[in-house]
């Protein structure tokens, strides 16, 4: 059953809060409000209860929190191998507007071995303040050991707005610092923005398959805690003659804590491909009806400069490996060029690739959705027109 509580003493029976809840778990028993085990706690029917009888408290074992004692916005660096990810500089680009709109600061966190070198481009790239955490234990990435140094930073310094990169490393960090600081996080954001009523971030994200996009708040709890995934914001212009603070923290941690020992990394087939920083991507879909046929594509993407994506329908039939998926369930991408072949254009699919500056979409059905979408689009068979389309940039190119 879900926390939603009535206060006997104040309801009337009135039953408006019945025709409000979206779930049908509310209904009226002998003059006083009843919740069901169906409700979700969503308080819809807070705001129409009359004599303010409905509440869903925060909860026992959660403490108060005077939020005002939180400020900044912090970026987390993700790197490797000495390389700082892109998506590390396009969420301090988003960062940098979340924290002008604040007044406050914009910082970093660099957690990592013999990496205060990597703190130079953060502050290029927006940020006034770097929280730097070097030690030997930071090295290959393991939650235990960031997840504590992450939440040891938290908890001194008390940021009000934290983003992470939506990457593999970046929704294992996130996941396991909201739970241990008892905060709200948003996963997959495609937008954030600052509340004009006060100083919620307004975070909004596909819900339902894609169908519609949910704005989420954090009102009760810091910091409010967001993942967003490469690409899906812009990547702001450095500054290189920006400079900033560096401050030097210590992992107070020890080797024998830490649960998790990395033996070895395995790169599974198909890893190697790039497609979140690549600038032309030739994708195909289900219409290529066999795996033997994505040579076509293949063969495009060889003459354009390109790699080769797909869409999930080409992928969960194991006519291609994971690692080229583009869409929802993917990898999100932002190319100067997509090129769709055979690709429908489902709304997943879309909510991966439609942030491309051009996009040709090759497909026989002229009602196909990822026209909507094309800045050119081809309305044919593809096994005709990709062929003569590859020979001819051959020609030209």
């Amino acid at each position: 059953m879900g926390q939603l509580k009535v206060d006997t003493d104040l309801c009337t029976g009135c039953g408006e809060c019945v025709g409000a809840c979206p779930v049908s778990a509310l209904s009226v028993v002998d003059g006083i409000a009843t919740v069901s085990e169906a409700c979700n706690d969503c308080g819809a029917c807070i705001s129409v209860c009359p004599v303010g009888a409905l509440s869903i408290p925060i909860g026992e074992r959660l403490e108060e929190m005077n939020l005002q004692d939180y400020k900044d916005v912090w970026v987390f660096c993700e790197q490797e191998g000495g390389r700082i990810a892109n998506v590390t500089f396009e969420l301090l680009g988003k960062g940098r507007e979340l924290a002008d709109r604040l007044a406050c600061r914009l910082c970093a966190v660099l957690l990592g071995h013999d990496v205060s070198d990597l703190a130079k481009p953060l502050f290029h790239y927006g940020a006034d303040r770097v929280y730097l955490v070097e030690d030997k234990l930071l090295t290959p990435y393991r939650t235990g050991p960031f997840a504590r140094a992450f939440v040891s930073l938290v908890r001194k310094y008390r940021p009000e707005i934290v983003l992470i990169g939506g990457t593999t490393c970046g929704r294992d960090l996130a996941g396991a610092v909201a739970t241990r600081l008892e905060t709200g996080l948003t996963a997959d954001c495609t937008g954030l923005q600052i509340a004009d009523d006060g100083r919620n971030m307004l975070q909004t994200r596909p819900a339902f398959g894609g169908n519609i996009m949910a704005q989420i708040r954090c009102e009760r709890r810091r910091p409010q805690m967001a993942t967003v995934r490469p690409k899906v914001m812009e990547m702001p212009t450095p500054d290189e003659a920006r400079t900033g603070e560096l401050l030097r923290e210590k992992l107070a941690i020890e080797d024998d804590e830490i649960l998790t020992t990395v033996l070895e990394f395995i790169k599974s087939e198909g890893e190697d491909v790039n497609l979140v920083d690549a600038d032309i991507i030739v994708s195909g879909g289900r219409g290529l009806g066999k795996p033997e046929n994505f040579s076509v594509v293949r063969e495009l993407a060889k003459v354009l400069g390109g790699v080769v994506g797909a869409s999930r329908a080409a992928v969960d039939a194991g006519w291609i490996p994971y690692p080229h998926q583009v869409g929802q369930t993917g990898k999100t991408v932002r190319p100067k060029l997509y090129v769709a072949c055979g690709i429908s254009g489902a709304i997943q699919h879309l909510a991966g690739m439609r942030t491309s500056d051009v996009i040709v979409a090759i497909n026989k059905d002229p009602e196909a959705p990822i026209f909507k979408v094309a800045t050119y689009g081809i309305v044919g068979d593809l096994f005709q027109v990709v062929p003569k389309l590859t020979e001819r940039l051959k020609q030209r190119l």
